[in-house]
């Protein structure tokens, strides 16, 4: 059962460390003040690194699942870093700070923090590959054309280069459901995260936490897996619930009431406004963007994701340099779960073998 897998691979999520980054300023020119990224490493610093960044609400223990002796993130090969997104409770937020209200914190920021963070306390000038799920591989294709000569090897997994407008609609239902918890609705997609002038700052009562919170779930819960998904039961097979209420009690309710509404939008900012030609030298230009990027790119989408489908993909590589971007399709019936952690057990089987395949073939860049 997929239930107990999950629990065995429970890991303390205490044991992480910090960098501090100091009044960091914004791609906004907004000062963060007093900011700091969380992470942690795995193996020896001798060998060839690797960056694997957080995920949305994920905490750095909710990688781990990729990494192990057993696997082609192998701590004896690889000097492996996870990175945790601002915003997540971990790096600086709204739950572990006193800046309120929290300013907007963009992709290029977190990867400039991590930037930071490898050059500057961990030693590292060269990358031999960064990956990640979801909003992890949004920062691998942030990685590939901020820092294009930095890094051997991309794979982004189950993610995209730039938030579509589809993308950016489900979104807005998910932060709307949270922010009706306040009595208060979105502003629009990356237009702030509130429409009442002056309501920035909130304090959030333990009922409002989870009226929004729960509401959050279950609007979350039609996007995470696919139609097939629940159609064929897996909630009931893999997960164990008894019924659909239950995964919505048991699986989803649950995750999100672990979570603090204030992060989770500051998050969500993050991810809407994610595009990465919305910095010098592409300046909007989407396809320049990703015809810059230099390292080998193996994308890697599922066929049944409901917010970055294969056909965002497709196009993301087309318009990378001959050579350099290549398109493989999880044939998965999970959804945007088919890189998630840990996932169908197949499905990371499936990853694994490609990420594998890529370290050992794709040469260093000089």
């Amino acid at each position: 059962m997929l239930a107990e897998k999950l629990q065995s691979l429970k890991i303390d999520e205490s044991k992480y460390e910090t960098y501090e980054l100091g009044d960091f300023k914004l791609q906004s020119n907004v000062i963060l003040p007093g900011a700091w990224i969380a992470y942690k490493t795995f193996g020896s610093p001798d060998s060839p690194a690797i960056l694997y960044p957080s995920w949305y609400s994920g905490l750095i223990a909710d990688n781990e699942w990729l990494i192990g002796e057993d696997k082609a993130l192998n701590p004896k090969d690889y000097y492996i870093v996870i990175t945790a997104l601002i915003g997540n409770g971990q790096s600086i937020s709204p739950s572990n700070s006193d800046i309120s209200p929290f300013p907007n914190v963009t992709v290029y920021d977190n990867v400039r923090a991590q930037h930071q963070l490898l050059t500057q306390r961990l030693g590292i000038h060269h990358l031999r590959c960064v990956t990640g799920w979801s909003m992890g591989a949004g920062q691998s294709f942030q990685w590939a054309t901020q820092y294009p000569d930095f890094m051997d090897i991309c794979v982004p997994f189950c993610g995209s280069a730039r938030t579509s407008i589809h993308n950016q609609v489900f979104l807005e239902g998910v932060k709307s459901a949270l922010l009706a918890g306040k009595g208060v609705s979105s502003a629009g997609s990356t237009f702030g995260r509130v429409e009442q002038k002056g309501s920035e700052k909130r304090i959030w009562s333990e009922e409002e936490r989870t009226i929004g919170l729960k509401a959050f779930a279950r609007v979350y819960a039609g996007w995470g897996f696919s139609q097939a998904f629940y159609r064929q039961k897996l909630h009931e097979t893999a997960y164990g619930a008894k019924d659909l209420e239950d995964f919505m009690v048991t699986f989803w309710e649950k995750w999100a009431l672990e979570k603090d509404p204030e992060n989770l939008l500051v998050m969500l900012h993050t991810w809407q406004a994610a595009d990465v030609s919305l910095q010098e030298p592409y300046n909007g230009d989407f396809e320049k963007a990703l015809g810059s990027i230099k390292a080998r790119t193996l994308v890697l989408p599922s066929k049944t994701d409901l917010y970055f489908p294969p056909e965002d993909s497709e196009y993301e590589v087309q318009n990378m340099a001959p050579g350099v971007g290549e398109l493989d399709v999880y044939p998965s019936v999970w959804g945007h779960w088919a890189g998630g952690p840990p996932g169908n057990m197949e499905d990371v089987k499936w990853l694994d073998e490609r990420l594998r395949k890529l370290l050992e073939e794709v040469p260093r860049r000089a």
